[in-house]
């Protein structure tokens, strides 16, 4: 076997080495179809031994096409992204496409960034969990390039891109319906702020079911937050606090669930027993947990093969109107709420 060579190794010299071509080296590294299967092992190997690195991204420059997805979310630490991430992942390598991963953190700024940095490693689409306060000349901008962008859970009416999410104000009714047959009627709703689309609609659904059964609606039960397990834990603290404490919370969602939950038993409220506890998402550690959570299914892994998909449409030259898919979200009963 020929030593490897300290220095970068040409395309030109993996291409004498396997005794073909520069062109017919670089067709092969790139799994292009206009070369015998003995051709491009005879290629791969030769470059495996000389130490040979594929420049993808020259070769995107060259041909004008890429292999590369960008999806962009807000945060690595909820689990619903990394569903959704793996649902992206799976349609992905279906067509043998790369992602390319972001957070924001919720942050404008790192937003920009994140998409400025894809852009310029020629991505041949975005999918994006859109920052609050986004404009639609930043994705305007990106359309304009030539790149399509899918928007996931987040949409704003200003945006003409495909969406994919789920009914919010069904997510809300099935929660707190559950709740009201189980015999509560001091239901709060806990976490998720005012900014974002998707807490008021489940605040909608919430409130309806409450109106629907001659529930009074009482403003302190309603406690907004930060979407996280470390608000959920401190939001329970308000809880705690309130004179006429309630009976059930529906959660935002179930990182605040969860959070809430861990506060509550630390002062001897045990979720399932003395309090009723349902969150919205369906995340991994939600049947794990004990007491296992309550949820409303938001089937964040069939969101990301959807979203995969419908991205990948547009990457192959479908210029039709922009699609808009609502998921029906599912009750999902556990320990939690008995």
């Amino acid at each position: 076997m020929k030593q490897r060579k300290t220095g970068n190794v040409t395309l030109q010299e993996v291409a004498n080495y396997a005794g073909v071509s520069k062109t017919t080296a670089s067709v092969a590294l790139s799994g292009g179809d206009y070369v015998s299967e003995e051709t491009k092992n005879k290629v791969i190997a030769a470059a495996q031994e000389l130490g040979y690195v594929y420049n993808r991204a020259a070769a995107s420059l060259r041909s004008n096409t890429s292999s590369t997805v960008g999806l962009i979310i807000p945060d690595l630490n909820n689990s619903f992204y990394t569903a959704l991430l793996s649902g992206v992942n799976t349609a992905l390598n279906k067509v043998e496409k790369t992602i390319l991963l972001g957070s924001t953190a919720e942050s404008l700024e790192v937003q920009d960034r994140l998409i400025s940095s894809m852009l310029e490693h020629r991505v041949c689409g975005i999918i994006l969990f859109a920052v609050l306060g986004s404009s639609d000349e930043l994705i305007e901008k990106i359309k304009n390039l030539g790149i399509p962008v899918v928007l996931v859970n987040r949409n704003f009416p200003e945006f003409t891109c495909d969406y994919i999410g789920i009914d919010d104000v069904k997510a809300g009714q099935l929660a707190t319906q559950h709740l009201v047959e189980k015999g509560h009627h001091k239901i709060a709703y806990l976490g998720g702020t005012s900014e974002l689309s998707s807490w008021y609609k489940r605040r909608e659904g919430y409130e309806s079911i409450l109106k629907k059964y001659h529930i009074d609606m009482d403003e302190s039960l309603i406690i907004e937050g930060s979407p996280t397990q470390e608000s959920g834990y401190k939001l329970a603290e308000d809880i705690l606090k309130l004179d006429e404490k309630p009976t059930a919370i529906f959660c935002f969602n179930d990182v605040i669930a969860i959070g809430a939950m861990m506060k509550l038993e630390e002062n001897g409220i045990i979720p399932g027993r003395d309090i009723a506890i349902v969150g919205v998402d369906d995340i991994p550690e939600a049947s794990i947990i004990k007491p296992k959570l309550t949820t409303v299914s938001s089937f964040a892994f069939l969101r990301g093969v959807k979203a995969a998909n419908i991205l990948g449409e547009r990457i192959n030259g479908y210029d039709g109107k922009p699609k808009t898919i609502i998921l029906e979200p599912q009750l999902i009963v556990r320990d939690s709420s008995n």
